[in-house]
Formats: C-alpha cells, structure tokens, sequence
C-alpha cells in the first residue's frame, strides 16, 4: 500500500493520510444535509409533491456518490480530493431547473446523467486533459489565488463574521453571536497551532472547536448514534424515466445540459489544479495523471444521477485535508470510507456546524492565496486576467466565472501586447466558448 501510494516519494505516512482524509470529511460533511435539503426545495413552501425529491434517497444518494467518486479519485488518480455533489450545481438543479423551469426532477437528473456522458467521452480521448494542460501557468495560480479567496469568503459568510449589507453588499456581522464567537474561537486556535508548525492543525481545531461549542450549548450534543439507513428506491434508476417522455428533448433541456457540461468542467478543473497546487504534485504546469483524475467525476457523476442526486464534482474542501498533511490517494480512500459509514451515523453529523468548519476554509484560503506570488505582476498582460480570475470568483460566488473572465481576457491582452504566437490555439477557442457562454447560457 505504501509503495502504490508512493509515500516515502510524497514525504507522507498513514498517521497524515488518515488525519488529511478524516479533515476533509469534516469540512465537507455539510453536503450530506445540505444537498438533500437543497434537491428537495426544502425551502420552498406550498409545492406539489411531485416536484419534491425524496429527502432520505438523496442523502443515501449523495453519500454513495462522494465515496464512488472519492475511492476512484484515490485509486486512479492517487490525488488527496475527495468528490461530492457540487454545490452551485444543486442549486441549479432544484431553483433553475425544476423551480424556474417547471422540469420534473427526472428530467434533470437526466441532463445530468447526459452531461456525465460527454465528460467521460471526453476524458477517454484524452481531450480534457489537453484542455487542462494549455491552461498557461499564470492563470493556473490565478484560479488557486481566486479559490482560496473564494472559500474564504465562505467562511467568513458561514461563521458570520461577514454578513449581508443592503447598502454596501457585504458587512462586517454581530460579533457578539455565540456561534460566531465559536468560530473565532476556532480560528484562534487553529492560527495558533499552525503558526506553530503542528501537523493535522486544521483537523484538530475543528474537533476543538466542537467540544468548545458543546460546553456552552452552541452545539447539541447528539441524542442518537446509530440511524437506519434511508431507502434509495424513491429516486433510484427515475432518470431512465425522462428520455421516454417527449417534453424532455426541447432546446431549453439542450441549454440546461451544456450549463452542466459547462459549469462542471471549469470548476473541477479549477480544483484539481489548485489542491494539485497547493499539494506541491504539479509537474511542469502539468498534472500528472490528470485523465485518471478527471475520470473520477465522470463516472461518480454517472452513478450519482443513477441514484439520485446532482453532478459530482472535486471538492475544493479537500485542500483542508492537504494542509493537515495529506499528500496522496488514500486520503481519498479515507474519505470515501467515512462517506460509508455516514450512512449509518447520520446523528452524529449534527455536530459538523457551519461555525465549526468556518475557520478550516478560512484558513486553507490564506495558504492557497500565496500562489499569487507565482504571478509576474510587472507585465500588465498576465496582471490583467490574472487579476480577473481572481476577483471573479468570490464577487460572482463562480469558479467558473471567474476562469471565464480571465480566459476571455488572456488572449486579448497578448494579442495587443504582440504575443498572440504565445497563446496556446485552444485558448482561443475557450475564448469563444466564454463570450458565447455569457451571451446565451448565463441566467
């Protein structure tokens, strides 16, 4: 197992792996609540049935989904990044699709299960590991500088540190609230102990974190450790329903089919490339065995909207596995088996609050911004979309918009600049794919 996961090369050993992968679990456990409470428009009151998804199938589904994606991740790809259903994506699903478009949900597992279709045809070829790799440099670390901004923005938002402002978008919250004094407290622990070169910091600041919170009864302490796990039938194999229905081919199903080919591709490749990053794996702006990789989310996806749950993707949450040390696939391994055993200890989720995984996002944020010192600044040909990307992504709450803006730029500015032989033909034709993006597909 050592040798296959390569851990004398990585530096890395079973006590990192273990405590890297059981991190990401942790800070990406809210999916488990969260995408069933978001596919079933919990939120949304006084609809049809019909229109609701089945809470319980989709949290089996969501589970089944992370630990298929995660365990290919981990044996193929060998990279420390779990995979999940993708927020952002769920939205779209429910609020856009089902919502605004009045879709049955089978129809929109169906777009999914088509999208996942073309992301493997795709990835067999070869294709998207050539899209990935002429990506230039700069823009790569962009697109890390940018994720970091964005995820710290989500704990900010999470731990109520930053708070809606009618007035200026964004302000600073009640710092008095007790869950969002848990979460300082957590950051200050967790600054502590990484400032202090203590490996798994992130991981132990959040089990501190939640000790803290049950003490002073911010968190409940679970009154149950062992729960049924929910029937799948509700939601299982309903895709296969959608293409018998003639409503299902019309050209707004084409659109919503090309968003999820679209928004998927950006946002995993960004993750990939960031943790990838901040990993120290990357190999000459390459990613090494990057269609292995990129094979987990195909087949995870495809197996997901089986099931019955949205598209799955790479969880930029992983990079908090990475900065408590985990360098390698069985980090995955270890993730994905957590997954599992979530199916039987749902209950004890309860303790993985927002307040409680707030610092860990805070703090990777910090550690996956520094690429921006990889970035020639002084040549205002790569500052320009370098700078976009970054920015985009937090203000846009978008990966994808974010890759979109600096992609639509990079090539304008080193036409101009007289470097057009520099740029690689398909980010050309990303330029394209952007600017058309913008004009028809964005709601």
């Amino acid at each position: 197992m050592k040798n296959y996961f390569e851990f004398e090369k990585l530096g890395t050993n079973y006590r990192r792996e273990f405590i890297g992968g059981l991190t990401t679990f942790l800070a990406m456990a809210y999916i488990l609540v969260v995408n069933p409470l978001t596919l079933t428009l919990d939120s949304i009151k006084d609809l049809p049935d019909a229109m609701r998804m089945d809470y319980g199938a989709v949290f089996v589904a969501t589970a089944l989904a992370a630990a298929v994606g995660s365990i290919i991740m981990g044996l193929l790809g060998k990279y420390p990044i779990a995979l999940a259903p993708g927020m952002g994506l769920n939205a779209f699903f429910a609020y856009t699709v089902v919502l605004s478009h009045g879709a049955p949900w089978q129809h929109a597992l169906a777009a999914v299960f088509i999208s996942s279709l073309f992301f493997l045809l795709l990835t067999i070829t070869g294709w998207r590991e050539k899209l990935i790799n002429a990506i230039p440099v700069e823009l790569k670390h962009a697109v890390g500088a940018g994720i970091g901004l964005f995820i710290t923005f989500i704990g900010l938002k999470n731990a109520g540190i930053i708070v809606d402002n009618p007035a200026t978008l964004v302000g600073l919250g009640d710092l008095a609230n007790g869950n969002t004094l848990l979460a300082l407290f957590g950051l200050l622990i967790t600054v502590i102990m990484m400032t202090r070169g203590i490996h798994g910091a992130v991981f132990f600041g959040i089990i501190i974190t939640v000790i803290a919170g049950m003490m002073f009864n911010l968190i409940d302490t679970p009154n149950k450790v062992v729960g049924a796990v929910p029937s799948v039938a509700p939601t299982f194999g309903a895709v296969f329903t959608a293409f018998g229905d003639p409503s299902f081919y019309t050209s707004t199903m084409l659109g919503i089919i090309l968003t999820f080919l679209f928004v998927d591709f950006f946002d995993n490749a960004g993750t990939l490339v960031a943790v990838a990053n901040q990993a120290g794996l990357m190999k000459d702006n390459k990613l090494p065995r990057a269609g292995r990789a990129l094979f987990a989310d195909s087949i995870a996806s495809l197996v997901g909207s089986i099931f019955g749950t949205s598209t799955t993707t790479s969880y930029i949450e992983s990079s908090a596995g990475v900065a408590s040390g985990a360098r390698s696939g069985f980090a995955s391994l270890v993730t994905a088996g957590f997954f599992l055993l979530s199916l039987f200890f749902f209950p004890l989720l309860s303790v993985v609050t927002s307040a409680v995984t707030a610092p860990a996002l805070i703090i990777v944020g910090v550690l996956m911004v520094s690429s921006l010192g990889k970035i020639e600044w002084s040549r205002f040909e790569i500052a320009v979309p370098s700078f976009l990307t970054m920015i985009s992504m937090p203000l846009s709450s978008s990966i994808a918009t974010g890759i979109a803006a600096g992609f639509i730029f990079y090539p304008i500015t080193m036409i101009v600049k007289g470097k057009s032989k520099e740029v690689h033909p398909i980010m050309y034709l990303f330029f394209v794919i952007f600017v058309l993006y913008f004009v028809f597909l964005t709601e």
